[in-house]
């Protein structure tokens, strides 16, 4: 059976403690917790108390965690997602990276997602990639020492965006262990070559977090289940051959508004197409 999850980002208005008790309420198994500072902010005071806090309500609730680092104004107020590994002051990213791989070791977490980042304006393509290289490695030495695994995403308008740019990506740090790949089921569809249940055959072992939403063709924009292009149950049935264990977490980070109503809605969606794999599907 899968272990579905759902995102924080998506209770942007909700209090954790209390996106914690909605979720759980309605049968997820897990969440994806993105650190931010409505949500347990790295930055904040007394966060080892907070940290485990969250640790023992997630504990009570039966829900596993994996962290998750897209905040869009975390660091900097008046620039979003800025700034990345890839900008003059990366340090700032590293720092922020390094944090979260702490949060999540105190928290049991089952990964630590990242991604890229956009190229500045004014960064070559070269340099860029060698400020990736060099901020991955330095994260992927902290992940090491705390023992937790570091899924990293290609995010569509990204310097890395595909599964290619992260197999490169990959290459280029010595192909590590420690560094898996966090899918986005949604960002197969937008800009994948393959079929979306051959891009999760394609890296089966190297899967350490799934996210999962609904997407169309050419358009990075997430929707609910039913809205998009993508037929979910051959996708289930490819993690389920792939031999993934991990959540399976859905990502809708601009429907807060409406969170406890969507939320409900996706599992029970998730559900059905579960109940459905193995029949046969279009197409994807």
């Amino acid at each position: 059976m899968t272990r579905f999850g759902y995102g924080t980002n998506g209770f942007a208005n909700h209090r954790l403690a209390d996106a914690l008790d909605v979720i759980a309420g309605l049968g997820y198994q897990g969440v994806a917790l993105t650190l931010d500072h409505c949500h347990l902010d790295p930055y904040a005071d007394g966060l080892a108390r907070r940290v485990a806090r969250v640790a023992d309500r997630l504990r009570d609730l039966g829900l596993a965690v994996v962290v998750e680092t897209g905040a869009r104004y975390l660091l900097d107020p008046r620039r979003k997602h800025a700034p990345t590994l890839l900008d003059d002051d990366r340090d700032r990213r590293v720092d922020f990276l390094s944090r979260a791989v702490a949060v999540g070791a105190d928290l049991g977490a089952e990964a630590v997602s990242f991604w890229s980042g956009v190229r500045p304006a004014g960064v070559d393509q070269a340099t860029a990639w060698d400020r990736l290289v060099d901020g991955c490695g330095r994260v992927l030495d902290v992940a090491r020492s705390a023992g937790v695994p570091l899924g990293f995403e290609p995010e569509p308008g990204m310097l890395v965006e595909t599964i290619a740019g992260w197999r490169t990506l990959h290459q280029a740090l010595g192909s590590p262990d420690g560094l898996g790949l966090t899918l986005d089921i949604g960002h197969c569809r937008c800009n994948e070559p393959a079929p979306v249940p051959q891009c999760v055959a394609d890296v089966a072992g190297h899967l350490v977090n799934v996210q999962i939403d609904d997407m169309r063709r050419g358009v990075h924009e997430h929707l609910e289940f039913g809205e998009g292009e993508i037929d979910f149950p051959p996708v289930l049935r490819a993690l389920a051959d792939a031999g993934y264990r991990g959540l399976v977490a859905v990502e809708l980070p601009r429907h807060s508004h409406a969170a406890p109503a969507v939320a409900a809605r996706s599992i029970e969606f998730l559900l059905r197409a579960e109940q459905a794999v193995g029949t046969p599907g279009r197409t994807t």
